[in-house]
């Protein structure tokens, strides 16, 4: 009797262009989304049997700056400990040095972003909206109140996530997020953008936060 052959990597193993130096995460070549710098892939978590978000920085961009390189990581790492159910979650950060590429796992969202979601589902009530506005308030409150304070500096339509099953929306891409200091300086994480939407009265230590960004994104709900 033939003795059935239990090797069967060939057929169980995914199809992964790149893996994360744990092995956990996995990472296919369909491209979700890319900005000016980072590219954003599908990729799987073995561990959890769960779809993520492989979000991959070019470094090169920054080549000329070993100091914003290294401080570009520090900070996506602080991102990674953000923990708010109004907020894309960051479950893993590290550089590839042999790729020169800074790599970080996020989770997705089943529906996509709200832009998309609004061209599928083109009649929403007040009520939706609503409920919508009050979570990402909720996450531009935790984001504001955080030490250190963050600021999105990019909020839209394209970087509110939904899961249509629940109607929970999410903040993320925080590349264009800035970081504040107490000396009530602020620098860029990823890239960098003109418009600000924090201000600081020098006289006193009170903080007037303006969400005119939020304001269009419903404008545009």
């Amino acid at each position: 009797m033939p003795i059935e052959n239990s090797n069967t990597s060939d057929r169980d193993t995914e199809p992964f262009v790149e893996v994360d130096p744990t092995g956990r995460f996995g990472r296919y070549d369909d491209l979700l989304g890319h900005g000016a710098v980072k590219k954003v892939y599908r990729a799987f978590d073995q561990e959890e049997g769960t779809e993520v978000a492989w979000n991959q920085v070019r470094l090169r961009t920054f080549s000329e700056d070993p100091t914003l390189i290294n401080r570009l990581y520090s900070e996506v790492k602080l991102l990674s400990t953000l923990k708010n159910k109004y907020i894309i979650v960051c479950y893993s950060v590290w550089r590839d040095e042999a790729h020169n590429t800074l790599n970080f796992i996020t989770e997705v969202c089943t529906s996509g972003n709200l832009r998309q979601y609004r061209k599928k589902h083109r009649h929403v009530s007040i009520r939706a909206l609503k409920k919508w506005s009050r979570q990402v308030l909720e996450g531009l409150e935790y984001l504001h109140t955080h030490e250190p304070c963050i600021i999105h500096r990019d909020l839209n339509c394209s970087n509110i996530f939904i899961n249509g099953n629940t109607g929970q929306v999410k903040i993320g891409d925080l590349g264009f997020a800035a970081i504040v200091g107490k000396n009530h300086e602020a620098h860029s994480i990823i890239g960098h953008l003109s418009i600000w939407h924090l201000s600081y009265t020098r006289r006193t230590t009170q903080r007037w936060w303006t969400y005119t960004p939020l304001g269009c994104a419903c404008w545009r709900w």
